[in-house]
């Protein structure tokens, strides 16, 4: 989803409201690193005292004098102890403070990553599977995995560096001031440079990490296109094919990550220069100062040392802000994402629904996926309750998406679909599709055991209503034949058991969700003629007292169906209590034909 960048302050402002539930900890760490200013402030000072104290006729700072005996304020011996546990005791607290700045930063970085991704993953479900097929799941995977994690990356590293980076900057500039005025001036003069530079480069490498991430994604849908077709990949022997389409699209990817690393180094050269440059103008001055009495070399050590301190902050700011393009590029894209608008949504006064009856009507809906080529046109019909039906049509004539509008997946483009009466629109859509069981053509499981996958369909099921459920499938036997019985994981999308096993245990989880309407989607179509008996057996029972929506393209699979509805090129051509012209007939010679085999 290409998208151009948006104003720094519009991305702040989200990213401030998605931080806002971690305040205390944001301001834990801000207030950690902000104590890395006054411990740094300390840093020099063991240096000078040496140099000016123990070296030199300076006396001891006025601070350390009231803090230590009278009696080491002379002795060089003495006044070198002290420098040395003043320089231990700076280097303790430093430690201290970046540990706990570490261990603070670590678990607010990870809860609020998870908080995003977790709001994102429940908007991506809730987006409709128009987005869904248009975009892909791999690009929403990416946001979800990678581009997340650079909300993290900002709140925690990003921003507050850059706040306390600040901070330093000022509290070294007005330390300076006070050792000598002009030093701090010259070097103040670097400020306006470095942002300049920084302003000019930030919205080039935005735009550049944009692509970059454009064409990561891409390049990870590649691989899970082959990864998942790979039977398909291997019997057509396309592997050095599918090789070379990922070579070719990582080699993009390459050639993006070196153009930003182009821009980020040349960006770096420049802010690089201009801090030594800084440095060197502060050198000079400082010596002329020196060699006119004006400050002592004491002073000047610790005004090159402030000024260290100064310059790095400066630099860090510099190339903070450059870093954070490419995280505040997959901010955008996570919040690009959130802000798209479900197709289908819930009204606020939707109506609560515990059971249906299951009496369906459609009152001449028209759908159409683009607003511009129809799908569906004029389709009206009602069908009772506990009424089966046989859905018949060649492939594109509307038979999916008819079903689809029954689960809300999609709202028709015009005209209405009753339930008992109501507007699918008027009803809680949890409360909807709860309404409905349904078996698809491929049985869709998870990588969880069968116990789990049958329970999907009613989180909390005891022991017994799972089995029951098996059982009423003709799936209970063969899974006590697994090893591990009910608790045998069926590995990625079922990939361990059969075709006819996957769609019994589907059946199985439709039987024990009990819902009033069961929707059967070429059910028997991908198994034998052997398993397709012991599933349409499995299916009899499952279809009693329910409305029942089949298609199927095996004729003698719809044999039993009180209405039998024909579409064509998305229009309902028939509507009849006994089958079409033709169909019992085939109907009949299907039979024979698997009676033969």
């Amino acid at each position: 989803m290409a998208s151009l960048p948006r104003s720094d302050w519009s991305l702040y402002r989200r990213l401030a409201a998605e931080a806002a539930p971690f305040r205390l900890h944001v301001l834990a760490i801000i207030i950690l690193q902000l104590l890395a200013t006054p411990i740094s402030l300390l840093t020099p000072l063991p240096l000078k005292i040496v140099v000016d104290t123990v070296l030199g006729p300076e006396p001891l700072p006025g601070f350390i004098e009231a803090i230590s005996p009278a009696w080491t304020w002379h002795s060089e011996y003495w006044q070198l102890i002290v420098a040395v546990i003043l320089m231990l005791l700076v280097s303790l607290l430093n430690y201290v403070r970046s540990m706990a700045d570490w261990l603070t930063q670590a678990y607010t970085g990870e809860r609020l990553v998870l908080s995003v991704r977790a709001k994102l993953f429940r908007h991506l479900q809730r987006l409709s599977l128009v987005y869904h097929d248009t975009r892909g799941t791999t690009d929403s995977v990416y946001r979800l995995q990678w581009d997340a994690m650079g909300i993290q990356h900002l709140v925690t590293n990003g921003f507050i560096a850059l706040i306390s980076s600040s901070f330093t900057v000022i509290a070294v500039v007005i330390v300076t001031a006070m050792i000598n005025w002009r030093l701090a001036m010259v070097a103040a003069a670097v400020v306006p440079v470095l942002f300049i530079l920084t302003y000019t480069c930030r919205w080039l490498l935005r735009k550049r990490w944009f692509a970059v991430k454009e064409m990561e994604s891409v390049a990870m849908q590649l691989v899970q296109e082959t990864l998942s077709s790979l039977r398909v990949v291997k019997a057509f022997g396309r592997e050095d094919h599918e090789r070379a389409r990922f070579v070719e699209q990582s080699s993009k990817v390459i050639r993006g990550h070196l153009g930003v690393a182009g821009i980020e180094s040349g960006f770096d050269l420049l802010v690089g220069m201009t801090v030594a440059i800084g440095t060197a103008a502060v050198l000079v001055i400082g010596v002329t100062l020196v060699l006119d009495d004006s400050i002592t070399i004491g002073a000047l050590l610790m005004v090159m040392a402030y000024i260290a301190q100064l310059f790095g902050p400066l630099e860090t700011i510099s190339k903070k802000i450059a870093e954070v393009q490419s995280s505040l590029a997959g901010a955008q894209r996570v919040f690009d994402v959130l802000d798209e608008q479900a197709d289908v949504t819930e009204r606020p006064d939707a109506l609560p629904l515990l059971r249906a009856k299951g009496a369906i009507a459609f009152e001449g809906v028209d759908f159409s996926y683009d607003r511009r080529l129809p799908v569906l046109e004029g389709v009206s019909v009602r069908v009772p309750a506990a009424t089966r039906v046989g859905i018949l049509g060649h492939t594109g004539a509307g038979k999916s998406t008819l079903i689809s509008l029954l689960f809300r997946f999609f709202d028709p483009t015009r005209g209405r679909i009753l339930l008992d009466g109501h507007d699918l629109r008027d009803y809680r859509l949890a409360d909807l599709r709860a309404q409905y069981a349904v078996v698809l053509q491929e049985a869709v499981l998870f990588s969880a055991s069968i116990r789990e996958n049958i329970a999907y369909a009613r989180p909390g099921a005891r022991e017994e209503e799972i089995v029951a459920a098996a059982t009423a499938a003709n799936a209970h036997d063969f899974i006590m034949a697994l090893p591990d019985g009910y608790a045998t994981t069926v590995g990625e999308r079922g990939s361990r058991l059969s075709g006819g096993e996957r769609q019994r245990i589907s059946i199985a989880r439709a039987f024990l969700k009990d819902a009033p309407i069961l929707v059967l989607d070429e059910p028997t179509s991908a198994v034998d003629s052997a398993t397709e008996s012991v599933i349409i057996a499995a299916i009899d029972r499952l279809m009693v007292g329910r409305t029942t929506f089949m298609i199927a393209h095996r004729l003698s699979t719809l044999r039993d169906c009180d209405m039998w509805l024909q579409l064509d090129h998305g229009r309902l051509v028939e509507i009849g209590t006994t089958p079409p012209r033709g169909v019992e007939a085939a109907a009949r010679a299907e039979g024979l034909a698997m009676g033969a085999r």
